[in-house]
């Protein structure tokens, strides 16, 4: 053996075995490294793939919210040769249609067929002058004799053999006596009231006739019908050529060949009277069609210069008194508008005119969706299938025309989504969501306009007090605190960072919303007495002798500022006592609500401005120590060694540097902020309004989202809004955080200190 060794020289080479095992270990380093790069850069082209993805699908759900409404002509019957058609009805499955004609009624299979002539028994010899099809199941004949003749249409489905069956069912009423007799019922209009049929009739040029019908019946069965009529006058220029009344029997408008329409007030039976009279048309065109849209609120005029518009009866800003607005004006026809039908779904309403076109409008938008033309003949009647996916239009020539509608969600428009638009019942355009509503004939609102402010709004009130707080710390914390210390705060700050948010927002609903409107005075005046003892306790420190101030290490002084926060928060409490005493009459509430108009809602902006500043504070905080003590150490020295303070250094050399990395620090404050649910949800009142005061609630896109979609049906236009706004929301925090990028970097580039 020890001539072996004697063998091998310091300076000869390692034996082959012994490389090949030194090599071992760096070779699997290598490999390692390589491994660990792909998987990284796998696993960030697979977080990219599935944002791709989710923003694909997003978008996806919304883009048909997008794309324009579409009509296609479908083939359909004729009426007999010389038939004159004046009101039109069809079942929901649109497979009979029954017209009104001179000579009676006629049921006629939409997609072709013979027609079949119905008996009517009250009819006997007297003829149709006019019908209306008020409902989708009544059409009411107006006879030449002077009486009303409902009847009830409708279809009773049956299903034999797997095969549905689909059988006409028609239902004579009872006529009612509106004029006098021999003389023909032209211009009216009927509606089934609550308590009985309601009636309508231009007796005469400037005059109208009310009849009301009360129907009772009896424990024994027995229905007996009561009669109640009211002779109104006509004060107006022209004749009377239209007529509207609503189903509550309380508004009656008259269009005149004047242009002109005339409202009567009938909450007062016993005194109704003539309100107003307002003039419709500028060139003075005869009004020849008055119409209600779907729960009686909206009125429809059309004239014979083809003009469309809706009209609201409002309240008046001042006093009680109510008055008639022209809301929307739609597109025109190129001739005279002589039908009308409301869709009974939605705001949505159909028009025809003399040279057999056809309008679809909605009333809510204020915008004329679709353009079709029915032949050239004039159009005798047309109306809105009742599931409002179909136009019929039945034409003097005898022709019956039918469109199938594509139009899932009418009521969206860019308007509608983000600017002002006047609803029923309100006063002037305003930024309203209301998605659901009591009734069938509700009025959806999808403004996200409140939506957008009250996201912005919570994160304003939430950064103003995070933000100060969070970089104050940070910066203390990096520059002046003693490590121990550094080393026990800086943990329990990010430990903040863990808490649920779910927690934070319970705590905030149930806890700190009471407190808070007890003392909410004391707690607006905390900053102005907390710092002012902070800074006396600060100046008590400097004229303190030397050799007391030197018993406490560098690094330590914010411990004593503990008790003079806390003092100075039961103080600025007691304060707030005393000022709400002898300066707010003892109410702050009261005060608010007379003094300044504002109102107090307990879950408020300042309950979710203090718990989720609370949640953002430690974000901002942990990503701004960071980068304030990732600074070179050398140019603190440098500072220091030039003679500048260690307040100068910290605030001259040390926060610029670290400029980049704190502005990041408070753009992802803001993009947790601006994502924030549950505290939101459960803190506020999440109520949709768009006031700035800091004790009124709001509802942010977010909380909106966690709330309706559960409810929303899929495919709806619910459904597809909150996808927008899940859109919107994306594409906020994108932005923001793309230009937080690009300042971010030129910070670093200007404030770089070595590559």
């Amino acid at each position: 053996m020890s001539s072996t060794l004697e063998s091998a020289s310091p300076g000869d080479p390692v034996a082959p075995p012994a490389r090949k095992a030194a090599a071992r270990p760096l070779g699997r380093r290598f490999l390692a490294d390589r491994l660990a790069a792909r998987f990284v850069t796998l696993s960030g082209v697979v977080i990219i793939a599935a944002i791709l993805a989710i923003l694909f699908v997003i978008v996806a759900v919304v883009w048909p919210l997008l794309r324009p409404s579409s009509a296609t002509s479908v083939p359909a019957g004729a009426l007999p040769a010389g038939t004159v058609p004046l009101a039109l009805a069809v079942d929901e499955y649109r497979e009979e249609a029954f017209v009104a004609t001179k000579g009676g009624l006629l049921i006629l299979p939409v997609s072709g067929g013979e027609a079949t002539v119905v008996e009517l028994p009250e009819l006997g010899e007297a003829t149709v002058v006019k019908a209306v099809a008020p409902e989708p199941e009544l059409i009411v004949l107006g006879l030449s004799d002077g009486r009303l003749y409902p009847v009830g249409v409708s279809t009773e489905v049956a299903y034999e053999e797997g095969k549905r069956r689909v059988t006409p069912s028609v239902r004579p009423g009872s006529p009612v006596t509106v004029g006098t007799e021999g003389k023909a019922a032209g211009v009216f209009k009927y509606v089934r009231g609550p308590d009985g049929p309601i009636a309508l009739v231009a007796t005469g040029p400037r005059q109208l006739t009310l009849v009301r019908v009360v129907e009772k019946t009896s424990m024994m069965g027995e229905t007996t019908r009561e009669e109640v009529r009211i002779v109104l006058p006509v004060e107006a220029k022209g004749e009377v050529t239209s007529l509207a009344l609503d189903v509550r029997g309380q508004d009656i408008f008259a269009g005149t060949s004047g242009g002109e329409i005339v409202r009567f007030d009938l909450r007062d039976e016993a005194n109704p009277k003539q309100e107003e009279t307002v003039s419709a048309s500028s060139s003075g065109a005869a009004l020849g069609v008055l119409g209600f849209l779907n729960g009686d609120r909206t009125l429809v005029s059309g004239d014979s210069a083809g003009r469309v518009a809706s009209w609201q009866v409002i309240q008046a800003e001042a006093g009680d008194s109510r008055r008639l607005a022209k809301i929307h004006e739609f597109r025109p026809h190129g001739a005279a508008v002589t039908g009308f039908s409301a869709s009974r779904r939605d705001k949505g309403f159909v028009t025809g005119d003399a040279a057999g076109g056809v309008e679809v409008h909605y009333a809510t938008t204020g915008k004329s969706l679709l353009s079709l033309e029915a032949g050239k003949a004039p159009l005798g009647a047309v109306v809105f299938a009742p599931k409002a996916d179909a136009v019929l239009a039945a034409s003097v020539d005898g022709r019956l025309h039918q469109f199938s509608l594509r139009n899932p969600h009418p009521e969206v428009s860019w308007n509608a989504l983000f600017g002002r638009v006047w609803y029923e019942g309100y006063a002037k355009p305003d930024y309203v969501w209301q998605s659901t509503g009591g009734t069938d004939d509700f009025e959806a609102k999808f403004s996200l306009t409140p939506l957008i402010y009250g996201t912005l709004k919570g994160t304003f009130y939430a950064l103003i007090l995070a933000i100060p707080i969070a970089l104050a710390a940070a910066l203390y914390t990096s520059q002046f605190m003693h490590p121990n210390l550094r080393s026990v705060i800086k943990p329990v700050v990010e430990v903040m960072a863990a808490l649920p948010s779910v927690v934070l927002g319970f705590i905030a609903g149930l806890w700190l919303a009471p407190m808070l409107e007890r003392i909410v005075p004391g707690v607006l005046l905390m900053p102005v007495v907390i710092t002012l003892l902070a800074v006396l306790g600060a100046a008590a420190w400097a004229k303190l002798p030397s050799r007391v101030r030197l018993r406490i290490p560098n690094g330590w002084e914010a411990v004593l500022l503990v008790p003079l926060v806390v003092g100075g928060g039961a103080l600025s409490i007691w304060l707030g006592f005393q000022f709400e005493r002898f300066f707010l009459a003892g109410d702050y509430r009261h005060f608010l609500l007379t003094a300044l108009g504002l109102t107090y809602d307990q879950r408020n902006s300042l309950v979710v401005g203090i718990a989720m500043g609370f949640a953002v504070i430690p974000i901002i905080f942990t990503v701004a120590e960071d980068s304030l003590s990732s600074v070179p150490t050398g140019l603190a020295a440098g500072s220091l060694a030039l003679g500048a303070t260690r307040w100068q250094t910290a605030i001259r050399t040390v926060l610029p540097t670290a400029s980049p990395g704190i502005f990041s620090a408070v753009m992802i404050g803001f993009g947790r902020a601006v994502g924030e649910t549950m505290i939101v949800l459960m803190a506020t009142g999440n109520t949709p309004v768009m006031e700035a005061s800091i004790f009124n609630g709001f509802r942010a896109l977010s909380a909106n989202i966690a709330v309706e979609l559960p409810e929303a049906p899929e495919g709806g236009t619910l459904f597809r809004v909150l996808f927008l706004a899940a859109l919107l929301l994306f594409l906020m925090t994108f932005v923001v955080n793309t230009a937080a990028e690009l300042v971010r970097l030129r910070l670093r580039k200007k404030y770089r200190t070595f590559e």
